[in-house]
């Protein structure tokens, strides 16, 4: 059976402003309705011991610098969409990756901006259809479907495209039309409250 790509999309430049984040230490996703996406993190050199290796002040100054600057990135969209942390899956900097995720979302909460939660199942099953859809899924589906997001390949910045178009399908104003396979996944996320007129209520 033959799969048919959808029409190709610019990007969607009018109605509600969405930002997708998969928040990370040294790659944070982020996506714009507004036709972009970018990767935000502190840099791995050869000779740095890592975020997480850094001296307590070091590694506080270095997490306030990855969130200063996701936050720059974001600045105030209609929504913003976060995938959730997946804490059943055992990785090193945990107690940082928690920060810099709570952190997050006080900063967005606090600038009054509707907030909404996929886990990494929900985004993955928003993507391909499948809840346990690995990265390279993730990033194959992107570019088919989004490619107007240009990811280079980066499962990061794909995940952030696919936070966003969630978002906006949620809202109403979907940018490609999926199959309702995939559109399950937005029953089974969590969203915030709004009024008719967008405002969180």
């Amino acid at each position: 059976m033959t799969l048919t790509a959808p029409e190709p999309l610019i990007h969607a430049p009018d109605g509600p402003h969405v930002i997708g984040i998969d928040p990370s230490l040294t790659a944070t996703g982020i996506a714009s309705t507004r036709g972009w996406c970018e990767v935000i993190g502190h840099p791995k050199r050869a000779k740095d011991p890592g975020i997480t290796q850094l001296p307590h002040a070091d590694r506080l100054a270095a997490m306030r610098t990855v969130l200063d600057n996701v936050l720059t990135a974001v600045k105030h969209p209609d929504l913003a969409v976060i995938e959730l942390p997946a804490v059943s899956r055992s990785r090193g900097g945990a107690h940082e990756r928690g920060w810099l995720w709570w952190q997050l979302y006080n900063q967005l909460h606090k600038a009054q901006i509707p907030i909404g939660l996929l886990s990494p199942n929900q985004r993955a099953l928003y993507a391909t259809g499948k809840g346990n859809a690995g990265k390279g899924a993730v990033v194959d589906a992107v570019a088919r479907r989004f490619p107007a997001w240009t990811t280079d390949g980066n499962d990061n910045a794909a995940d952030a495209v696919v936070l966003m178009a969630a978002g906006r399908d949620w809202l109403g104003h979907p940018i490609t039309d999926l199959p309702k396979t995939h559109r399950a996944a937005l029953d089974k996320a969590v969203w915030p409250a709004l009024d008719l007129t967008g405002a969180p209520s």
